[in-house]
């Protein structure tokens, strides 16, 4: 059963999407706020529609603050911000690492930071928690959980979208030599933060995402290697047909020619991209699948429902493990 107390989490706003379907769960949700304005330390910020349960906490009142877990998403939170603006006790407490990523160095030998038995490691995809070395600390993964918008698919506009922020940056691994190569044989539309720089149309905030997709024929995933993209599952929400590599969790996701386009070769996708141009009822059927594929697998319900377990078996064990402690201490 669950409490009528909220739990209370203190996190970082690192990745704004994430951060917003996770405050879609039973929680009250404490990030700081700096006006330095560093990386987790924005506040709320203008982007996402937060609830009142995002709180924003100013940095020299937080170890004024109660808590009920910690959850980390980035090495530089476990290793420095903790140590900075957490008190002594408030590091004792229940903690949650929230790993967004695969590795990025060598992929089946990098350890991760954590490497420890009070710490619950959560992946977000199978994928992920395989690549990484995990050390001795428990890892699980909660699959991405999004929300179905009131839209669906048209795709009239015979172009594909690409969603990727800060492409021209960021080079093989997200795929910017595969953009630029099939756009020389598709016609594509790149959008996110930074795309002016190669072409795109710059940002598109995401409370306006899904309409201005769905009008797309189809979207398109040139990344190489990275972790399950929000924007993708959140195209496949509402209908519009994905066209991916088949690389990571992906090839989970996308049954080729069933729910979606999918392949390692580029040249197979290019023509398959062309044929959807040419047939929509194709990108229609293809897009419908995708939609129940995404509405069975990734559902806000599941999402809340698996968050908000792993919270209270991580609180409750950390409460059992202290009384074991005090029990022994008692003996002594």
């Amino acid at each position: 059963m669950r409490s009528s107390t909220p739990i209370k989490i203190f996190t970082w706003h690192i990745h704004g999407s994430y951060l917003y379907y996770l405050s879609q769960c039973d929680f009250e949700i404490y990030i700081p706020l700096s006006d330095k304005k560093q990386e987790g330390y924005i506040g709320r910020g203008t982007t996402f529609p937060f609830g009142k349960n995002v709180i924003e906490v100013p940095v020299a009142h937080i170890k004024e603050m109660t808590f009920d877990c910690i959850l980390f998403q980035t090495a530089h939170n476990y290793l420095k911000d903790q140590y900075e603006i957490l008190s002594a006790e408030q590091r004792e407490l229940p903690a949650i690492y929230l790993e967004h990523d695969p590795p990025q160095q060598v992929p089946t030998d990098t350890r991760h930071v954590v490497n420890s038995k009070r710490i619950t490691l959560v992946h977000v995809t199978h994928f992920n928690k395989l690549m990484w070395d995990n050390n001795d600390t428990y890892a699980t993964v909660i699959d991405h959980g999004v929300m179905a918008p009131p839209i669906s698919y048209t795709g009239e506009i015979e172009r594909g979208i690409v969603v990727i922020n800060n492409l021209s940056e960021r080079g093989r691994r997200l795929g910017a030599d595969i953009f630029a190569e099939v756009s020389k044989q598709v016609p594509l539309d790149l959008i996110g933060m930074g795309s002016e720089d190669i072409g795109g149309l710059g940002e598109v905030l995401h409370p306006q995402l899904p309409q201005f997709i769905s009008r797309y024929r189809f979207f398109f995933n040139p990344i190489r290697h990275t972790s399950l993209g929000l924007a993708i599952l959140e195209a496949m929400m509402i209908g519009v047909p994905i066209v991916a590599l088949a690389t990571t969790e992906m090839t989970t996701v996308i049954r080729d020619g069933e729910s979606g386009i999918i392949h390692t070769d580029i040249d197979y996708l290019v023509r398959r991209m062309n044929q959807l141009l040419q047939n929509r009822p194709l990108a229609q059927q293809l897009g419908e699948a995708g939609k129940q594929v995404a509405n069975e697998r990734f559902n806000i319900e599941r999402f809340r429902k698996d968050w908000y377990n792993l919270v209270q078996r991580v609180i409750q064990a950390d409460h059992t493990t202290s009384k074991v402690h005090d029990s022994e201490l008692m003996e002594i």
